[in-house]
């Protein structure tokens, strides 16, 4: 079931959309604050939030950028429901992150059209979300298992001649030390790749190779 709050310190408004999007089978929470609202909103992760502009204390338009500005609840849709109608309201509205918005008095068809478009538009990013999670999990595979590879290679030959070298009945102390050194070399050269892999905080998809993708780890050109 659908998570709506709604934030409006008319009770009044408030019940009339509780009652309406209730009957709709949503599950429906009010706060009549903005404060009160961005905590609900933080804590509980609501599917969409119906927010009220003129409210004392803090109005609509500052809830609605807090909202926006903070990484918790900056993906949650929010309908502005408001009386101010005007080209301008409705500019200032967007720009403070709003995704859509509906004018009091407000038409039940219109208010469940809306409130279903901003629920389709989150489940399409929470989908592309963790498509990308799962292409940039994939991509990051790739590129240890490329990076990695000779290292290791290098390791398994080092560690075999050593060995073979052991079996001699007159060791060359400077042979195993030639081979120690190697794989010291190819363990750091493992060690460098998954450092680079664990400062990435924005990681950049290169190609690989055909539809295969792969985590770019060369320094950007302004570093």
């Amino acid at each position: 079931m659908k998570k709506i709050l709604i934030i409006d310190d008319q009770h009044d408004n408030a019940l009339i959309l509780f009652e309406r999007l209730t009957r709709e089978g949503f599950r429906v929470h009010i706060e009549y604050n903005g404060r009160d609202g961005i905590q609900y909103a933080n804590t509980e992760n609501p599917d969409l939030i119906l927010l009220d502009i003129m409210m004392p204390d803090m109005n609509g338009l500052e809830v609605c950028r807090h909202l926006k500005n903070n990484a918790r609840t900056a993906f949650i849709p929010i309908i502005l429901v408001t009386a101010k109608n005007t080209p301008q309201d409705t500019e200032e509205g967007f720009r403070a992150g709003a995704f859509d918005y509906i004018k009091k008095p407000f038409d039940k068809l219109e208010l469940f059209a809306r409130v279903k478009s901003a629920i389709r538009h989150r489940e399409t990013q929470e989908l592309l979300l963790e498509a990308e999670k799962v292409s940039t999990y994939m991509a990051t595979v790739v590129t240890t298992n490329h990076k990695i590879k000779q290292p290791l290679t290098l390791i398994n030959l080092a560690s075999t001649a050593i060995k073979r070298e052991l079996t001699k009945e007159e060791v060359i102390r400077e042979n195993i030390a030639r081979k120690l050194e190697t794989i010291e070399a190819a363990v750091l050269d493992i060690k460098d790749v998954l450092e680079q892999l664990n400062r990435i905080e924005k990681p950049r998809i290169s190609e690989y190779v055909r539809d295969i993708k792969m985590i770019d780890l060369e320094p950007d050109e302004e570093e």
